[in-house]
């Protein structure tokens, strides 16, 4: 099957209401490229459940907080072709930068709450052009499902909070997260690290799984948090932006897991940003 590459709105719009039309369920895959197997993943899952799959690709301007960090974003279409083609997608859509803002674009999709804490206390702005670029994705693809990574928790709360409260009407699926055999969350980012700082950054899923276990057994956080940030600090990792316990429902701050929750963190290793979550089960 050839995979159907698409650059303009209109080109897209098309095939979805020719899908549509025949009754055909849609699926779309959000990503900003660099492809690995997590997005795989999704891909899989997407195919599975529906009879039409897209995957995007857009490095979106308006969620990087620093120009050197959207500089430095992995870009590699033709890798990430090269990656999809085994799995017969019905299209990849990577839009000119036009298509998704236009000249004139004057818009933010902002939601509130969910984005005060955790990435969206250091990172002024960046859910706001989360919000934004997502909706655009949902309404330009028209599709029915969406599928995303629970590696980025808290944007999926705020993906999916934003499609409820704007009345989308699309279904966004939660996704596992996908391990390197070290524990390491696959991310785009990752290939940006060293071989030493891949060998420092191995050692975080073990830092989180630790912490997890005594928390299911009914220890308060915070002195906990104090040993693992030491920790953290003496295998090689560096500035620890965050490392929170929260609810998995509306992200609220917890001392116990008394209820569902999740271990948040964000650490820099050999200048590369990194965040992970995993769940802790109420003790």
């Amino acid at each position: 099957m050839t995979t159907t590459l698409i650059r303009k709105l209109a080109e897209m719009r098309e095939l979805s209401r020719g899908w549509k039309a025949a009754g055909e369920s849609i699926a779309v895959v959000p990503t900003m490229g660099a492809l690995h197997a997590g997005h795989l993943s999704l891909v899989q899952a997407a195919k599975a459940a529906c009879d039409r799959v897209i995957v995007w690709i857009f490095v979106n301007p308006k969620q990087f907080n620093s120009p050197e960090d959207l500089a430095n974003y992995p870009r590699t279409e033709h890798q990430d072709a090269e990656k999809l083609a085994p799995h017969a997608v019905d299209a990849v859509y990577v839009p000119d930068v036009d298509q998704v803002y236009p000249p004139g674009f004057a818009t933010t999709v902002s939601v509130t709450g969910l984005t005060d804490v955790l990435c969206g206390s250091h990172r002024p702005g960046h859910f706001d052009g989360v919000a934004t670029v997502v909706s655009k994705i949902f309404l330009q693809t028209g599709a029915d499902r969406a599928y995303f990574g629970e590696k980025d928790f808290q944007q999926l709360q705020v993906v999916r909070r934003m499609a409820r409260d704007l009345d989308i009407p699309i279904e966004v699926v939660a996704c596992p997260t996908v391990r390197e055999a070290s524990g390491l969350a696959m991310s785009s980012r990752n290939q940006r690290l060293s071989p030493a700082g891949q060998a420092v950054a191995a050692g975080l899923y073990a830092v989180l799984r630790d912490l997890a276990e005594e928390l299911e057994q009914g220890s308060s956080f915070h002195p906990l948090e104090a040993r693992a940030r030491a920790r953290l600090a003496a295998e090689g990792f560096g500035e620890v932006e965050y490392l929170d316990l929260r609810s998995e429902d509306g992200l609220q701050a917890l001392d116990h897991a008394a209820v569902p929750a999740r271990l948040f963190v964000a650490v820099w290793v050999d200048g590369v940003r990194l965040i992970d979550n995993i769940p802790v089960a109420a003790a």
